[in-house]
């Protein structure tokens, strides 16, 4: 069973930020930060690469109007918006959600380390990811 369905059913207590037909926002039960919250459809989609287009954009636009609303509600000087797709993204839940990660400065608890990769020929990547 789905541990966000359930929460969506309401089987398991959650802290609900934000609710309406298609989507359901909670405080995550980690907090990496103050205020972090999960948005994420009440229709149960594994992931981003497997939602509807409808889905993903009613999803899109509560983290949007949340985002806004945590930041000011919060005094946040930032935010992250994080969707982790599959495993090797660290998607740990097989239920499509958004990360709505409030950043108070720079020695907050979230970080995020960007190495750097081998030289790219971009005009080779370009055509590899147009199809």
């Amino acid at each position: 069973m789905c541990v966000f369905c359930d929460i969506i059913a309401h089987k398991i207590p959650s802290k609900v930020v934000y609710e309406d037909e298609n989507v359901i926002a909670i405080l995550d039960i980690s907090q990496v930060t103050r205020g972090h919250t999960i948005v994420m459809p009440k229709k149960h989609v594994r992931n981003i690469l497997e939602a509807d287009d409808k889905t993903v954009a009613s999803v899109m636009a509560v983290t949007a109007k949340l985002a806004r609303q945590i930041v000011k509600n919060t005094g946040a000087i930032g935010v992250n918006i994080l969707n982790n797709t599959g495993e090797a993204a660290g998607q740990s839940v097989d239920h499509m959600h958004v990360h709505i990660i409030p950043r108070y400065g720079k020695d907050d608890a979230c970080h995020f380390t960007f190495g750097k990769s081998a030289p790219q020929d971009l005009d080779e990547v370009l055509k590899e990811v147009k199809g």
